[in-house]
């Protein structure tokens, strides 16, 4: 009887053990590769048999979906609440229609610009009758299409404090300004016996019409374009209010400061205030300040 050493059997289990580890992966493959390989039949057969429900089935909503579509309709009281009148129904686009100009661009230009030279006029202390300043928009077209004509918008006065000082107000044609133009208006307001006058144009001035007006009128001109006077700059709620220094009111502030008028703070006369009250070089104008943000102050300004 022979025995085996430790050693040995130690071994002999070793092998045993790797070749039933061996012969179990091997089953293991097989069986994965056969179960990729073969497709159930039954499952690919019973997946083309399938065929979608019936029409009738599909259009068949369940029974709470039937009850909450009936639920949606509001309750008799809220209906009649919903219910507008046909009054107003008709008064929204007569409201809307009534806020919106129909009338031609040009006339609207044209009522803005007088209506802002008459204010203008009047704030320089000149005669305006407030039926000019008054006039709304479509009197001015009613008055205005009767007999359409650049010429029925010039508009003639005289000073408040002084009649003897006549101002007149000429609007110019669409066209540029050229000097056939000037020569013109000059003959039409030269028996007027003016003191000032004030064009009003609707295009651009060629500047050798401009250097005429400098060469034939013999008083002031005041050159506006229409589009400068569609509306007061004056009424914005920012502008300081701006006085006139009279010639001792003059004096006496020089006198008072000890400075000569070219040492007080300036205004260009090319100023928009200044272009609008017509104020000439030398002029004082006393501006006050009274607002939330500059407070209550008086600042003095000459024209240069």
């Amino acid at each position: 009887m022979s025995h085996s050493s430790p050693y040995q059997q130690s071994f002999t289990t070793i092998e045993s053990a790797e070749s039933a580890t061996a012969a179990t992966s091997i089953e293991t493959a097989e069986s994965t590769t056969a179960a990729r390989d073969v497709s159930p039949p039954a499952a690919v057969s019973a997946a083309r048999d399938v065929s979608p429900p019936p029409a009738a089935a599909r259009d068949v909503s369940p029974p709470a979906a039937a009850s909450a579509a009936r639920d949606v309709s509001p309750p008799p009281a809220a209906a009649r609440d919903m219910e507008v009148d046909d009054v107003d129904v008709h008064e929204v686009p007569e409201c809307i229609a009534s806020m919106i100009d129909r009338g031609s661009v040009e006339s609207h230009r044209l009522f803005l610009a007088r209506r802002t030279a008459m204010e203008m006029l009047r704030d320089r202390g000149y005669s305006v009758p407030e039926a000019e300043i008054a006039r709304t928009l479509p009197e001015f077209r009613a008055w205005w299409a009767e007999k359409p004509g650049i010429e029925r918008l010039a508009f003639t006065t005289t000073l408040v404090s002084d009649p003897s000082k006549k101002v007149q107000l000429v609007f110019c044609p669409p066209e540029p300004v050229k000097i056939a133009t000037i020569r013109e208006i000059y003959l039409q307001t030269k028996e007027e016996n003016l003191s000032r006058l004030v064009l009003i144009l609707q295009s651009k001035i060629l500047s050798r019409a401009r250097e005429a007006i400098k060469e034939i009128f013999k008083f002031k001109v005041d050159i506006f374009q229409a589009t400068d006077l569609l509306v007061n700059i004056t009424k914005h709620v920012l502008k300081p209010k701006h006085e006139v220094l009279s010639a001792d009111q003059k004096a006496k502030l020089l006198k008072e400061y000890n400075v000569e008028d070219s040492q007080l703070p300036r205004m260009l006369e090319t100023d928009a205030v200044a272009r609008y009250y017509g104020f000439d070089k030398g002029t004082v104008v006393k501006v006050i300040y009274d607002g939330e943000l500059t407070g209550k102050r008086v600042a003095y300004r000459c024209v240069f």
